[in-house]
């Protein structure tokens, strides 16, 4: 127990948000929401889950932000209309009554999307194929489309549905957004030189690359009240390029941490495959310590932080404020309470997401209600 009692210690955001320790669950898309983008009871039971087992803060999973082109996947939830914000107020007063916080991760898919009932096209900085193929976990099929290369009025029009949407979820309670910078989607394609070919403001040098990201943080952060808690996620791998590396290496870390560190944001998540393992080549520090260098507001890191001593490790080594988990969390929605019981913790098992990754199909994999 020693190893990781450090993961019990409370912590205190900017903006007075008080954490009873310093496991959050991360953003994982569950596609369960309704056919128009609502959050369900066996949502609110998911989510609800979490904060009785322990965590100290539950993470959404990626919630679109606009009815233009920002949902990525059929059945995915959204804070688009007034329906839908009021939908995941269910969900907030579950998670609220088990003592914990929740903060709504705002998605917009970009050139990612392989679902969207509201546009028949996908959009991104650029028309530029994007790499892979589409995940049928989330009832993608075949390769993904070319996108459009967007307007800036269509890069307005997404800033603005993050800030509206960031408004929305103030509304349903939530206490806080985390701004979805990474794994590819569309403020990550803008960032990515092989998917931004742009010669505008938002294309070319690493600021301009970085600007639509600046852009939606101050929109958000106008668009709410000074104690709501802004986060924003970071990541060099994506759901279609797992490997991809920022070609400056720590440079370029250093000059993208930098500049999130300058905005008017409350914490900073950074995601890795394994959290502790260095960001470039074979020695040196971690993704989340070249954060932990730059930024002046706690850094939450994720990637396979599902063993104690790994999570518990990155808190005591200084490398992060506190860590987030996916698969450990799909293991077992108590794993706090497991862990300071000294109870087991299973490996992960993947049928949980196989053939779709919906509550659903978790619940006949486990022959129960999963969450109940």
């Amino acid at each position: 127990m020693s190893t990781h009692t450090g993961l019990f210690a409370p912590l205190q955001l900017e903006r007075g948000l008080g954490l009873s320790n310093r496991l959050a669950v991360a953003p994982m898309t569950r596609v369960s929401a309704t056919a128009d983008g609502r959050a369900t009871a066996q949502m609110a039971d998911y989510y609800a889950a979490y904060a009785a087992g322990g965590f100290g803060l539950v993470i959404t999973e990626g919630i679109y932000t606009d009815k233009a082109h920002a949902q990525g996947y059929l059945f995915q939830p959204g804070l688009a209309d007034d329906a839908q914000r009021d939908a995941w107020r269910t969900v907030v007063d579950r998670v609220h009554a088990h003592g914990g916080r929740i903060i709504a991760q705002l998605m917009h898919a970009g050139a990612l999307s392989q679902g969207n009932p509201h546009r028949a096209t996908t959009q991104g900085p650029s028309a530029v194929l994007p790499k892979g193929q589409q995940m049928t976990f989330y009832r993608g099929t075949g390769p993904y489309r070319m996108p459009e290369a967007m307007s800036e009025e269509d890069i307005s029009v997404a800033v603005a549905g993050f800030a509206q949407a960031a408004r929305r979820a103030q509304e349903a309670g939530f206490d806080g957004v985390e701004i979805h910078g990474a794994n590819g989607y569309l403020l990550d394609q803008f960032l990515t030189t092989y998917t931004n070919a742009r010669n505008d403001r938002y294309g070319g040098s690493l600021d301009n690359r970085l600007r639509l990201t600046l852009d939606v943080i101050q929109a958000v952060r106008a668009s709410t009240a000074r104690h709501f808690v802004v986060g924003v996620r970071s990541s060099q791998g994506k759901v279609n390029d797992f490997t991809h590396k920022w070609e400056g290496g720590e440079a370029d870390a250093a000059q993208i941490y930098r500049a999130l560190g300058a905005q008017p944001i409350d914490y900073l998540h950074t995601t890795e495959f394994e959290a502790w393992r260095p960001a470039f080549g074979a020695q040196g520090p971690s993704l989340a310590a070249l954060a932990r260098r730059h930024v002046r507001v706690p850094v939450l890191a994720n990637g396979s932080l599902h063993d104690p001593i790994q999570a518990g490790g990155m808190i005591s080594r200084k490398e992060a404020d506190f860590v987030s988990l996916g698969r450990g969390a799909l293991t077992h929605a108590d794993w706090p309470a497991r862990l300071r019981a000294g109870q087991a913790l299973e490996a992960f098992d993947r049928g949980l997401l196989a053939p779709i990754a919906d509550l659903a199909n978790a619940a006949r994999h486990r022959g129960k209600l999963q969450f109940a």
